[in-house]
């Protein structure tokens, strides 16, 4: 079959790549899109199962670190395009593990940089090479009244937010030095279906239906703002398509909560949902030595995005929690699997 287009999706098998993927291969079927994967603990293959047997999906088992295969890669498939999401993400383990957000983030990034300049010397016009980041290469805000913009200056606090920015600024330097197409953006919160349990929203999920404590840094007073999983991947398919080379875009869901109230939100849906008594869960909430370096507050201005490319949200965080904690009910063996490690089977059966 012959393709339109072959685009790369890094970290196809994560919560945010999963979802991009997917839009990608149903509604693009005259795209091939390659799916590369490390499969570290957040890649879970199962997370596509629905459409990995299409036509125009192929999955790739590889290391972005890994420049020799990368270089190997684009020289197989001739890509047109490259969607990089693939990142070591969790801030807590960059506190404890700063090297391999190092590696991932900044000389993963490199090394597609790299091929990819040196794949689409010639052809620079008829590419793209898009990079999402996050909103956490800002800094914090602490003015109620301010918002991150596309210009706001790079403040990282924690080895996450340093390894991205370090990567943003990469991605920029390519377009300007080499005329590398390309285009970023940062988003803020995601939460939806298919989030490792690490995360604050389906540990939370998790630890109300198992009735253990529900951990809250500090007092709960972090501020941040929530975008729904699948309107970020609307997002990225509209910048991709429509973005112009060298420029950022921010994506947000105009969602602002505080921690706490987050957490209260959620276990009055899970009391409503479990049909326990109203205030029940709340009961489960343990306040605990808040994190390192952990920023008081983020809030994304995506007036940009709306205004030049037509992207909104499509749910109020509300709806999105709410359908949110319905997946995960609908959805209950695939937190089991992942607590449990049976989620990295699946790889094993489908493609060793």
């Amino acid at each position: 079959m012959k393709f339109e287009k072959t685009l790369l999706i890094t970290g196809g098998a994560g919560f945010i790549g999963s979802h991009v993927v997917r839009l990608f291969v149903t509604k693009y079927p005259n795209y091939r899109i390659v799916n590369l994967d490390k499969l570290t603990y957040a890649g879970n293959l199962e997370n596509l199962k629905d459409i990995d047997q299409s036509a125009n999906y192929v999955f790739e088992h590889g290391d972005i670190v890994d420049e020799a295969y990368i270089d190997a890669l684009f020289g197989k498939y001739d890509f047109d395009g490259v969607i990089h999401l693939a990142a070591e993400s969790h801030v807590d383990r960059s506190i404890t593990d700063p090297m391999a957000f190092v590696k991932t983030n900044v000389i993963g990034t490199c090394n597609l940089l790299n091929s990819a300049k040196n794949s689409w010397k010639d052809k620079m016009d008829e590419k793209r090479f898009y990079h999402v980041s996050t909103d956490e290469v800002y800094g914090e805000l602490h003015d109620p009244s301010t918002f991150f913009v596309e210009t706001t200056p790079y403040d990282p606090r924690s080895p996450y937010s340093a390894s991205k920015a370090s990567s943003d600024h990469f991605v920029r330097a390519y377009y300007n030095t080499f005329k590398l197409p390309v285009v970023i953006s940062n988003c803020s919160n995601n939460y939806g279906p298919n989030h490792f349990p690490e995360k604050l929203i389906p540990l939370m999920v998790n630890n109300i239906k198992t009735k253990k404590p529900l951990p809250v840094y500090g007092k709960g007073e972090n501020i941040r703002d929530w975008l729904y999983v699948i309107d970020h991947a609307r997002a990225i398919d509209v910048i991709f398509h429509n973005g112009t080379n060298g420029d950022t875009y921010n994506i947000g869901g105009n969602n602002e909560w505080t921690n706490i109230d987050l957490v209260h939100l959620l276990c009055d849906l899970m009391d409503k949902k479990m049909g326990n008594a109203q205030g029940e869960s709340r009961k489960l909430i343990t306040y605990v030595k808040d994190r390192a370096g952990h920023d008081l507050r983020y809030a994304i201005d995506a007036s940009k995005l709306m205004n030049e490319l037509g992207w909104e949200p499509s749910v109020t965080f509300e709806e999105g929690l709410a359908k949110t904690v319905d997946w995960y009910f609908d959805n209950w063996s695939w937190i089991e699997n992942i607590t449990s490690g049976d989620y990295q089977k699946y790889y094993k059966e489908m493609y060793a």
